[in-house]
């Protein structure tokens, strides 16, 4: 054999070497890159299903309040089930977490609440307002502050919320909440209907 067939054989040789190793490496870097979207997928599932969790739980936690706190006014607790976790994150909110405001009542007594920021719908748009925010012992304090709320009227008009009461079922309670000028937010029923579908609030009322 020559010289040069010898020195081709080499060549040949490690471009076969160099090419293995090139599949190698980029099968090793796939199947790499595989296992970690795998594992942000299982991380992105454990994540979603702690969040599932802590939701249930907190309903769990306030259902009963709610049902208490309800009944002697024939209000649906769940739609007050859902106001909470709608108002309050799931309890997670600064409000809820520091002062057990769960439905962002506003408080006048600066001995009895704080000045917090908050958002609200106006004239059709979202914006940011700091207001004095009523302070609780505990989340039943809330939650039967919200239901003598609803059933006696605010100050200036004993008879706000005469459809939330007069509702016969808890679509059109969740639906006159906005009726009667409880939310600024127009979408605010069809949050509260979804949410009472989503976690079967009706086995509360």
């Amino acid at each position: 054999m020559t010289r040069r067939k010898q020195n081709d054989l080499i060549i040949i040789r490690v471009f076969a070497v160099a090419f293995v190793l090139l599949v190698l490496l980029a099968g090793g870097l796939y199947y790499r890159r595989q296992a970690l979207n795998q594992a942000q997928l299982r991380e992105q599932q454990a994540a979603k299903q702690a969040a599932l969790q802590s939701k249930e739980k907190f309903i769990k936690i306030i259902a009963p309040l709610a049902q208490k706190a309800d009944k002697p006014y024939g209000l649906f607790p769940s739609v007050t089930i859902a106001q909470a976790c709608l108002e309050s994150n799931y309890g997670q909110s600064a409000l809820a977490q520091k002062y057990n405001n769960l439905f962002g009542v506003k408080g006048t007594d600066p001995n009895t609440s704080k000045v917090m920021t908050t958002s609200e719908y106006v004239n059709g748009h979202w914006k940011t307002t700091s207001g004095r925010f009523q302070i609780y012992d505990l989340y039943l304090a809330s939650i039967q502050a919200h239901a003598r709320l609803l059933a006696q009227g605010t100050s200036w008009n004993s008879q706000q919320y005469q459809h939330v009461l007069q509702a016969q079922d808890w679509r059109s309670q969740a639906k006159a909440l906005y009726q009667d000028g409880y939310a600024t937010d127009p979408n605010y029923p069809s949050k509260l209907i979804n949410l009472v579908e989503e976690f079967n609030l009706t086995q509360y009322d």
